[in-house]
């Protein structure tokens, strides 16, 4: 399949301008419902309510233009039409429950079936894995059942880092859309040459950047809790399905993730607690805390994304080890500096 440059920026543009025009909409069916994040507790850094439901925007956006690319032969080729569909379907249920959860507030053992709905079905429609990168060299063949169990808890872990990094405005939006362009621009290389792969990328990365002007500071609306799962859920799933670039996604994500399992560990091991209760020890909190602004805050999260992103793109498998785990050490680092100089 070889498929022009300029379509890519076509279903790029299309998917920006369906989210940007979109977003306003559901903003507004957001607040005539009242499905709004009111500020109460620790968490919480804006000072008004603001509408919840930006996600089912981005989703709708990404379903519509992935439609229309799949039926104008843009996408359908490796990627097929099973994936498409359990792709779709397996959003559908993160932002339609995400969309009950921001207007319920279900509790998180009602919440978590979501997710776990939307990765066993992206499974069952043959999103897997043959093969993976052995970081020592080589090349690691996976049978069906065993790439199913390798897919099932990946695209849990990306859904719920972006779930649990999606504290300040824009942040979130922009790190999936960054993630989404890195794997369409890969998938353009003549070493990986997968365009239908590349669409599907841009158009991911559209949704989100139309979404953007309406969620960056100050936001007028956030993603939810739909619309911040699916975004850790698409870029996993992007990464699987172009052959395991997964790499890629997790030196995008690779800030977020560490920050989850620190949160995590943090919460079960130490304060002896549900690894889901909130509080304001998150990396990007910790970052306001110390004086940023939330501008500041993001640019410098989006940064430090984007360039260590850029880098797996041109490192083999034993490097971006060393590089994800340099990346955890200066995740640490931006934290503990964080907390010296809000002492300070």
């Amino acid at each position: 399949m070889t498929i022009p440059i300029m379509d890519i920026y076509i279903w790029f543009a299309a998917a920006v301008a369906i989210s940007f025009g979109l977003t306003p909409l559901v903003r507004f069916f957001a607040l005539r419902y009242k499905i709004v994040d009111v500020p109460t507790g620790e968490r919480k850094i804006h000072t008004e309510p603001i509408p919840l439901l930006g996600g089912v925007a981005v989703y709708i956006s990404f379903a519509a233009v992935t439609l229309a690319a799949c039926f104008t032969g843009h996408i359908i080729g490796a990627i097929t039409w099973s994936m498409i569909i359990g792709v779709l379907v397996a959003g559908g249920v993160l932002v339609i429950g995400g969309a009950i959860d921001d207007a319920k507030n279900l509790p998180a053992k009602i919440q978590i079936l979501f997710p776990l709905a939307a990765a066993l079905i992206v499974v069952l429609c043959g999103v897997n894995v043959s093969k993976l990168t052995n970081p020592l060299g080589g090349m690691l063949l996976l049978a069906a059942p065993l790439a199913g169990l390798v897919v099932f808890p990946y695209v849990m872990a990306t859904s719920y880092a972006t779930k649990l990094f999606d504290g300040l405005d824009g942040l979130v939006s922009g790190v999936t859309a960054i993630g989404a362009i890195l794997i369409c621009s890969l998938a353009l290389t003549t070493k990986y040459f997968q365009p239908d792969v590349a669409v599907l990328a841009a158009i991911a990365a559209g949704a989100f950047v139309g979404f953007l002007p309406w969620n960056f500071h100050p936001a007028k609306i956030f993603l939810g809790e739909g619309g911040s799962l699916f975004a850790g859920f698409i870029l996993g799933v992007l990464s699987v399905i172009s052959g395991a670039k997964i790499a890629v996604v997790l030196m995008v994500l690779g800030i977020a993730i560490t920050d989850a399992i620190w949160v995590i560990v943090r919460r079960v091991f130490w304060e002896k607690r549900s690894f889901a209760s909130g509080d304001r020890k998150h990396l990007h909190f910790r970052l306001i805390d110390a004086g940023f602004s939330q501008r500041q805050a993001v640019l410098i999260l989006w940064f430090i994304s984007a360039a260590f992103g850029a880098i797996a793109l041109l490192l083999q498998s034993a490097g971006k080890v060393v590089i994800f785990a340099i990346l955890a050490i200066i995740t640490f680092a931006i934290g503990w500096a964080a907390i010296i100089k809000r002492k300070k």
